[in-house]
């Protein structure tokens, strides 16, 4: 069973992170399209823990991340079915990256080394810095379960929300049956503020959500990692 979170794209977009910056080409007389760097508005990346690295998702993880959301029981309680297509873990990179460099979403590969095979992503979304919150996902590779490393990653990343981008709140929406999950947020210091009923229909399946909050000032945030 794989952790897993309810991601609540922005409406009114067929493709909502899909926005960039037209440069022009001195030799060429042409067009490209480029990438500001994520680095302005994430700054202090990658992230490092005892045992993993938090760096953000690249191009070169398509593969890697295919197999990940391809598998349907990991997906099992993801807001949309397995993938089928290769296409579509490299049409949401690059939305990711995309939503990366306008500082709206931050998706964070885990790794046991910089270089090392992608094992789970950690995703920052809805990212409302007037508001000062954020929104928080997590999935994690079946055959590295079992060895904390969720937690340790998500405890970085918290930390990172409320100490360097200077957050108030982060949130996480799961399905309540998700009992790992679930596991995962309350030994973190989350607590489950209410249920969404009905939320989703994945597959013809209506399912629940059940929303959970962490704060900067509760007593959680201060335990975390410096």
């Amino acid at each position: 069973m794989a952790w897993q979170y309810r991601f609540r794209p922005p409406t009114g977009a067929l493709h909502p992170h899909r926005q960039t910056l037209r440069v022009h080409n001195a030799r060429s007389s042409a067009w490209t399209t480029a990438l500001p760097s994520h680095s302005l508005l994430f700054p202090g990346l990658p992230l490092h823990s005892t045992r993993l690295v938090l760096s953000p998702i690249r191009r070169d993880d398509a593969a890697a991340l295919f197999t990940l959301q391809s598998n349907p029981a990991v997906m099992r309680w993801w807001n949309h079915p397995a993938w089928t297509r290769p296409g579509e873990a490299r049409e949401q990179i690059d939305d990711d990256l995309a939503a990366h460099a306008i500082g709206t979403q931050l998706k964070l590969a885990v790794r046991e080394s910089l270089e090392g095979p992608l094992l789970g992503i950690c995703v920052v979304f809805a990212v409302d810095r007037d508001a000062a919150r954020a929104e928080i996902g997590y999935l994690l590779a079946p055959e590295v379960q079992g060895r904390g490393y969720m937690h340790e990653a998500l405890q970085q990343v918290l930390a990172y929300l409320f100490r360097t981008l200077r957050l108030h709140r982060v949130e996480a929406e799961i399905d309540p049956r998700n009992a790992a999950s679930a596991h995962v947020l309350e030994r973190l210091g989350f607590h489950r503020e209410g249920l969404l009923r009905q939320r989703w229909r994945i597959q013809g399946e209506l399912a629940d959500s059940a929303v959970y909050g962490l704060l900067a000032d509760d007593e959680a945030a201060s335990a975390l990692p410096t």
